[in-house]
């Protein structure tokens, strides 16, 4: 995702939970750093995970490994312009198999293109969408069991 924002910018604001919380998750007990465990919550659904961050190249990577079971999730900058960046995030080492890999794959995939989304119309816009809110609202969450 093109993000019209120097690479400082947006790098900080995964690494910075009080930006975070903007887009993303609800709450964090902490800044991301190398080797360090922090816990990132979702509020509205009452769901945490525990994410270990395991390297950090400023402006460039940063390479974490999180969930049940754990997956590695690597967020990649690349300044294009002094204020433009591009992020990727890379999601890979999934145990399942089968179906149960095309699901986990097709819900990572799905997970990480809202987060962009809501990060893109945060740092250019100012606006919170509240797409992770929203993507599954109350309302909604049991139809169809």
């Amino acid at each position: 995702m093109l993000i019209r924002k120097p690479v400082a910018t947006v790098f900080q604001a995964f690494i910075d939970p009080e930006i975070t919380t903007n887009f993303w998750f609800t709450k964090s007990s902490g800044k991301l750093e190398t080797g360090k465990t922090v816990r990132w919550e979702w509020g509205m659904y009452g769901v945490w995970a525990d994410v270990l961050t395991k390297e950090i190249t400023p402006d460039k990577l940063i390479a974490t490994e999180w969930g049940d079971p754990a997956t590695k999730v690597d967020y990649l900058f690349t300044a294009l312009t002094d204020e433009m960046t591009y992020v990727v995030i890379k999601n890979y080492g999934f145990k399942e198999t089968g179906d149960d890999l095309i699901q986990a794959i097709k819900d990572s995939t799905g997970g990480f293109t809202t987060v962009l989304d809501g990060l893109k119309a945060y740092l250019e816009h100012n606006i919170k969408l509240n797409l992770v809110g929203d993507k599954f609202p109350a309302a909604v969450r049991n139809l169809g069991k």
